[in-house]
């Protein structure tokens, strides 16, 4: 029994697993819509959304920013960096939460695995 055991593992160990996530946030940053499997994208989810209300409540402190930014690179490329940290929060303005969407697809052809859209709101 897994009780008080939080988030999946997706077959995968602790370093392979958050190398997962963080390519896959990575990739949603920069397409702003991947397809992928229903377990990862609801691992993905809360993450990225922590992410963006972490930039979100730093862009007016400069030194808040610059610390954020810092955090961020230890995690993701600097691309993905450099497109968080410059006007793409803004579209998210009048939302205090859910900024990203999980849409159900059909399973998938080759091993009936559970597909899903995740893209931002």
């Amino acid at each position: 029994m897994r009780h008080l055991v939080k988030g999946r593992t997706l077959g995968r160990e602790k370093a392979q697993r958050e190398a997962l996530i963080h390519g896959l946030i990575a990739n949603l940053v920069l397409s702003e819509k991947i397809v992928t499997t229903e377990a990862k994208a609801k691992e993905i989810k809360p993450v990225m959304d922590k992410i963006i209300t972490k930039i979100k409540k730093a862009k007016d402190d400069k030194q808040k920013k610059i610390s954020v930014v810092r955090d961020l690179r230890k995690d993701l490329n600097v691309d993905c960096v450099t497109k968080l940290s410059g006007d793409f929060f803004k579209k998210f303005d009048g939302r205090n939460s859910g900024y990203t969407r999980i849409i159900k697809l059909t399973d998938r052809k080759s091993d009936s695995a559970k597909m899903a859209v995740i893209e931002f709101v």
